[in-house]
């Protein structure tokens, strides 16, 4: 392993996670944390030079309707399904 986890920072992690580790567990994290930072540092030796940067592996579209601004508040169509309703309000059941 490259990289060489401290003791101090597997208890930081551990703080931050709230997490109270045996001294096994924390060998463990150390060897397993290890083993992700030299994963990391082998796909840094990659050449991305030619890659362009992406968000999603596949091309997002939005599939949501055009945001056109209209005079019209919708009141009728909201309190069209209103099993009960007074003037433009829905009639609700009296809390406490």
């Amino acid at each position: 392993m490259a990289n060489h986890i401290s003791d101090e920072t597997i208890d930081y992690v551990g703080i931050l996670a709230k997490l109270e580790l045996s001294r096994e567990e924390k060998e463990q994290a150390k060897k397993d944390m290890g083993e992700m930072l030299d994963y990391i540092d082998k796909l840094n030796e990659l050449d991305t030079s030619g890659v362009e940067p992406m968000s999603h592996v596949f091309p997002v579209h939005n599939v949501f309707r055009e945001d056109v601004p209209s005079c019209e508040d919708g009141r009728e169509q909201t309190l069209a399904n209103a099993p009960e309703r007074k003037e433009d309000s829905f009639v609700v059941p009296k809390t406490i």
